[in-house]
């Protein structure tokens, strides 16, 4: 199952955001890794590299490797509305990100893994593809016997998040994909229309 594994702290670094999770290095280095260390003349990047720099941010964000990627933006391409929003919702839409969003897992490595190891009912059913697409009415719970995974209960824990497009259950472990997000309602700091730029050209 191909994923990212190089160095985070080196990527949240090149972007400045913790795009993986909490990062205390970014704290102290709040600027793009290199042997020139924080320069401050460093050259500024012309209009396809601003293109660029952002679909990358979006693909380490949610965990997609290039040809995924690709893909998941000719499907958002073909469905009639605005691009760009589409292909969030897409990528909010997608397994292993909404274990994330419900707090079941502390990041979207984490709840990656979890759907991996089957550890994840879909309407009931285990489903072990993070890449599965979930759609409105879906209910996404914890395996009965994986309830008292000490990781599950611990990001559970400290989750207080809530999404307007999701519901969860505490008592019984479960939530619901209700609807496709807005795109005021998704927190990543992700300008799409770059995105949508880049692949037009």
């Amino acid at each position: 199952m191909a994923r990212y594994i190089g160095p985070s702290t080196k990527i949240a670094r090149k972007f400045g955001e913790p795009i993986f999770g909490f990062d205390r290095v970014l704290d102290k280095k709040n600027y793009p890794p290199g042997q020139h260390g924080n320069n401050k003349r460093r050259k500024a990047a012309s209009e396809y590299g601003v293109q660029l720099r952002e679909k990358q941010k979006a693909k380490y964000t949610y965990g997609l490797l290039e040809r995924q990627f690709a893909s998941l933006f000719k499907e958002a391409a073909r469905r009639t509305g605005v691009t760009g929003e589409i292909l969030l919702q897409l990528l909010e839409s997608r397994l292993d990100n909404t274990v994330f969003r419900l707090g079941i897992a502390p990041t979207r490595a984490a709840a990656r893994q979890l759907v991996s190891h089957k550890h994840i009912l879909v309407n009931g059913d285990v489903v072990n593809i993070p890449s599965f697409t979930l759609r409105p009415g879906d209910v996404v719970a914890v395996r009965e016997k994986s309830k008292t995974l000490e990781a599950i209960t611990e990001s559970l824990r400290k989750t207080n998040k809530k999404f307007s497009w999701l519901e969860w259950d505490s008592t019984n472990l479960k939530g619901s994909y209700v609807s496709a997000p807005n795109r005021d309602d998704i927190p990543e700091n992700i300008q799409e229309q770059l995105i949508v730029e880049l692949y037009s050209k």
